[in-house]
């Protein structure tokens, strides 16, 4: 390994905090440059007053991360920036590149100051960098950037692939007045039933390891992820048997985030429903996987929010779900609809999938490279 100074960071880089200016948000005006602040992007405005590649660092509010490091953000071109994140430019000791990903990696909580947190511009400038040679710099930076331009590539694909997916999903599901297409009330194709009430379960019934309870922060994207932390004895589950979830049973958060939902598979089979969720369980004409996509929709959320009861917290019931009204087409075209959108759902969870390793890999050759001893 090559040999490494340790440098304070304001003498390795230029501070460029006076050319900062703020802008309060009625005098700005609209515009194509990025305006950052301290967590990245506020806005975008006509005018800017940096044009180069710049690293900025949170220097008050948003400053740290749960890691640790400090928030950091490389942006390139033209730019605005206000007066909540430092600004720092290369100069002739160091790649600038290499402070950004070196950073990444560094402890600042010892110069974080206050409430809220703010990291001021003394503290930064005495931060202590390893500091190899220009050529060793280099050599890390073409590393670390490689595995960074594919990271961008593959979330890119996936911000495109959930635009075609939604694209071809509101396609696919904007059925009302088609030829064979009925509209049906959700009472005709569909038996529902709300969760047990709060008076059946109390905090004593709870365990940990027991029969999971399906409630609404369990739902995400249309799937159930449960833990273990709301839970029942099988004593209990079993005096509560009513409320057994079976497979393709669409459970539907009650109150709250109005329109979460998720569909049962197998994995859930035999789960309570919880007691802010209620159950949603179709006959045999209908694909519960075409419902659900139909239930994830805007259509169906639009008419939720437009009928859900109560103030402060929204709350929906077995009532208001019986009278949506919901295009049903015939059984062999709702599968058709489920096959094409299953296809799309099923690509961006490979590139999820993908992406994450993608992030493992690059944490973990980030972290060899710059551990200097």
């Amino acid at each position: 390994m090559s040999m490494v100074e340790w440098k304070k960071l304001g003498d390795v880089c230029e501070v460029l905090d006076s050319r900062r200016k703020p802008v309060s948000k009625g005098k700005r005006n609209e515009g194509v440059y990025p305006y950052y602040g301290a967590n990245g992007i506020q806005d975008y405005v006509d005018d800017y007053i940096f044009d180069g590649a710049y690293l900025l660092m949170g220097e008050d509010g948003s400053v740290i991360n749960a890691d640790k490091s400090p928030v950091l953000h490389w942006a390139t071109g033209k730019i605005w920036v206000n007066n909540h994140a430092h600004v720092l430019a290369e100069n002739n000791s160091s790649l600038l590149r290499y402070l950004y990903y070196i950073l990444q990696c560094t402890d600042v909580s010892d110069i974080v100051r206050g409430v809220p947190p703010k990291i001021n511009q003394a503290n930064m400038r005495n931060l202590l960098i390893p500091i190899p040679s220009l050529q060793e710099q280099q050599r890390i930076v073409g590393i670390l950037d490689t595995f960074t331009s594919s990271i961008e590539n593959l979330k890119e694909q996936i911000t495109q692939r959930r635009k075609q997916y939604e694209y071809y999903r509101d396609q696919l599901l904007d059925l009302e007045g088609k030829a064979g297409v009925e509209m049906k009330n959700i009472k005709d194709i569909a038996l529902t039933k709300v969760g047990p009430f709060g008076s059946l379960l109390h905090k004593k019934d709870y365990i940990r390891g027991g029969v999971p309870l399906v409630n609404p922060v369990h739902m995400s994207d249309g799937f159930v992820h449960c833990d273990d932390s709301f839970t029942v004895s099988s004593e209990m589950a079993e005096s509560l048997s009513n409320y057994r979830l079976k497979i393709n049973d669409i459970v539907f958060a009650r109150r709250g985030e109005i329109g979460r939902c998720a569909i049962i598979t197998d994995k859930e089979k035999g789960f309570l429903c919880g007691t802010g969720s209620l159950i949603v369980r179709f006959k045999e004409m209908v694909d519960s996987k075409y419902m659900l996509f139909i239930f994830l929709s805007p259509y169906c959320r639009r008419y939720l929010e437009k009928n859900a009861i109560g103030g402060s917290m929204l709350n929906i019931n077995c009532d208001i779900v019986n009278r949506m009204s919901v295009p049903l087409p015939p059984l062999q075209e709702q599968q058709r609809i489920v096959s094409i959108l299953d296809t799309f759902e099923a690509s961006i969870r490979n590139l999820e999938e993908q992406l994450a390793q993608r992030q493992k890999q690059y944490e973990y050759y980030r972290n060899k490279l710059l551990t200097f001893e």
